[in-house]
């Protein structure tokens, strides 16, 4: 039996996957790999490097800073959430990621990003917090038309959501058959079809077949909440999931509903922590 934790994203709503990661890392639980899309990964590295409360913490404190996500990043960078404060200054100086913690933890950390030239989800196994790492984190996390694409080893990469919303099924062909997942969505959530086709199909005219990976977003998300609901009901994984939609903006600037949505997430994992346990030991 090979375990994993595997997290979706959904931007803001991460903060849920925050509270359930904590209460995972407070009660011991550990698992042979993870893996991570968009929020799910640049949130969920926190539990590789087993540090506890941190990305609540820097959330909290620099939702409403400029640097961190705003127009005028946007508009100066290219990049609503700024590549040089996320993935430089705020982890080597504001509130330090500890990459020896995140290297030395066997686990492995898998991250998904979408090859705009392919259409294409491919996934890196991060393993040491290197610069390069966080190049793939931030490549996972690239929001479409609000984010420049990420160049990595020949590849241009966005936003892993685009074509692997979960990498459920990545895992499993990898031998990971215990999988715990995360959802940011309550049961019963489907995705409708991306508006503004028209305007994404001229502003992605150079790639085809990320537009066309756009287009069809919405039928990959939802075939994979159906047969995440087949996997749950049979016991092959156990799915987290927030009880109601979380209301929350991609872009929150409130600490106070950025700490209510994490505090869902650590009820429900609390809630679901025997169950948990039980699901890794069989």
């Amino acid at each position: 039996m090979k375990t994993s934790l595997i997290l979706e994203g959904g931007a803001m709503r991460g903060m849920f996957t925050c509270g359930v990661i904590d209460v995972l890392m407070e009660h011991g639980i550990t698992f042979d790999s993870a893996a991570g899309i968009s929020a799910g990964a640049v949130f969920g590295c926190n539990f590789k490097s087993r540090q506890i409360g941190r990305p609540i913490r820097y959330n909290k404190q620099y939702c409403a800073d400029p640097r961190y996500c705003s127009l005028r990043s946007l508009i100066l960078t290219g990049d609503l959430y700024g590549a040089d404060f996320c993935y430089r200054e705020l982890p080597d100086e504001l509130d330090v990621f500890n990459r020896q913690a995140f290297r030395e933890n066997p686990m492995g950390f898998y991250v998904g990003a979408t090859d705009i030239e392919t259409g294409e989800c491919v996934f890196r196994n991060c393993v040491d917090g290197s610069d390069a790492d966080m190049t793939w984190f931030r490549a996972s996390a690239s929001m479409p038309l609000v984010s420049r694409p990420v160049a990595f080893e020949g590849r241009l990469l966005l936003d892993g959501g685009i074509t692997d919303a979960v990498p459920y099924r990545y895992m499993e062909g990898l031998g990971y058959d215990r999988n715990v997942i995360v959802l940011t969505q309550p049961k019963g959530y489907r995705k409708r079809p991306t508006s503004g086709m028209v305007l994404i199909r001229l502003a992605c005219r150079r790639y085809p077949r990320l537009a066309e990976a756009m287009t069809r977003r919405h039928e990959m998300y939802n075939r994979q909440m159906e047969e995440l609901d087949a996997r749950e009901a049979s016991g092959q994984s156990l799915v987290l999931r927030p009880p109601e939609a979380l209301g929350i903006g991609h872009t929150e600037k409130d600490p106070e509903e950025l700490e209510r949505v994490y505090q869902v997430g650590r009820t429900v994992a609390e809630k679901r922590l025997q169950d948990i346990q039980k699901f890794l030991q069989q």
